[in-house]
């Protein structure tokens, strides 16, 4: 989580909500790293789940990431969520929760339903304060 933090504080530089992701190979060593790039990409899915991703199927030369773990800093949307499940990976790990479009658990629960394939495992709220404190301090320059 410390690295997917990382990658949230690099988001702002660019006007991006800081957000971060990284994905842990097999071997728990981090194979793909990313922060939002909607803004500064002018990218309507460049949140940084998907960002990560990408490159984590470009590190490993194929799509279905088994064995690996998603690892954000927010709680992932209805679209991250569904790519964590369309990328096989084992398992997802966030931050804070996402009252307002959270999809593993807040509001939806995307990865858990009974009706998908694949279902990866969750752990939620790991180092939740630090993650929702830098969530605050961007919003609270922007309104």
């Amino acid at each position: 989580m410390r690295a997917a933090l990382a990658e949230a504080r690099k988001a702002p530089t660019t006007g991006d909500v800081p957000i971060g992701a990284v994905v842990l190979g097999p071997d728990e060593a981090v194979i793909a790293r990313a922060h939002n790039v909607r803004e500064a990409n002018d990218d309507p899915v460049g949140h940084a789940e998907v960002v990560a991703l990408r490159a984590a199927a470009q590190a490993v030369g194929e799509w279905r990431l088994t064995g690996c773990t998603l690892v954000a800093t927010l709680e992932p949307c209805t679209m991250c969520a569904g790519a964590a499940v369309l990328s096989r990976v084992d398992r997802v790990v966030f931050g804070a929760f996402d009252d307002k479009a959270g999809a593993v658990g807040s509001l939806w629960d995307v990865v858990r339903d009974r009706r998908l394939n694949h279902r990866p495992e969750v752990v939620a709220g790991v180092l939740a304060e630090e993650s929702s404190a830098l969530l605050a301090e961007f919003f609270a320059g922007h309104r």
